[in-house]
């Protein structure tokens, strides 16, 4: 940069792009000087070296930034996961969707796992059912990216943030509504509609098994003998 460049003939590029041509090393110092800018040679493999009159100072923050950006989206397009059991109970199941559903408004992509154990591994269907249900769950925010596929005793499938979906389930909901618990305050008197209500608040309980049935008929049994 400036002085330090060692050419003594220079393909010269001014602050706006224009190519300039060449320029003798002190004749390009003395224009970046002109203009209060720097001389930063942009290809010094190039023959004769290529350099652009800039303000570098400017240059590497704006650098910076667009790297701190780019981590910043790298790390919000993050992969998690969620495991759910094929016998998961409706209480549990509500717990691990609502989360899933805060990854995905948080940006981030959810892999979800089915995790067989012995003989379950053969009634696929049963993990099917828990991926319908949960995908049912968070279709305002999500969409399928991988669909669901067995891998050993895993059943898997990955979940990826549905901005579409997203904005297009943000309708007003009617003030004073209840939902998954969670009241709607009514709109402030100038118009604007409520808030929108996170899907992370209203998963409801996925309908009990017929296996969690019979023990509860069970129970139910035991305790009037």
């Amino acid at each position: 940069m400036n002085e330090r460049i060692r050419a003594r003939e220079v393909r010269l590029i001014d602050p706006e792009g224009k190519q300039l041509g060449l320029k003798a090393l002190p004749d390009a110092l003395s224009i970046a000087r002109q203009l209060d800018l720097d001389l930063v040679e942009v290809a010094a493999d190039a023959d004769p070296p290529v350099c652009r009159i800039m303000d570098y100072n400017r240059f590497k923050y704006e650098a910076a930034q667009r790297a701190k950006e780019s981590r910043r989206k790298a790390a919000s397009t993050s992969i998690k996961e969620m495991k759910y059991r094929p016998k998961i109970g409706p209480g549990d199941f509500t717990t691990k969707t609502r989360q899933v559903g805060r990854f995905l408004e948080e940006g981030h992509k959810v892999k979800v796992t089915i995790m067989f154990r012995g003989r379950e591994v053969s009634h696929p269907e049963l993990g099917m059912k828990i991926l319908d249900d949960l995908t049912d769950q968070v279709a305002s925010v999500a969409k399928v990216e991988a669909a669901p596929k067995l891998d050993g005793r895993n059943m898997v499938m990955v979940l990826a943030p549905d901005r579409r979906a997203r904005q297009s389930s943000r309708r007003a909901v009617p003030a004073g509504t209840s939902v998954g618990g969670t009241r709607v305050p009514p709109s402030s008197g100038d118009g604007s509609a409520p808030a929108a209500v996170s899907v992370a608040a209203v998963v409801p309980a996925p309908a009990a098994t017929s296996a969690g049935t019979s023990r509860a008929a069970g129970g139910q049994g035991d305790a009037s003998t």
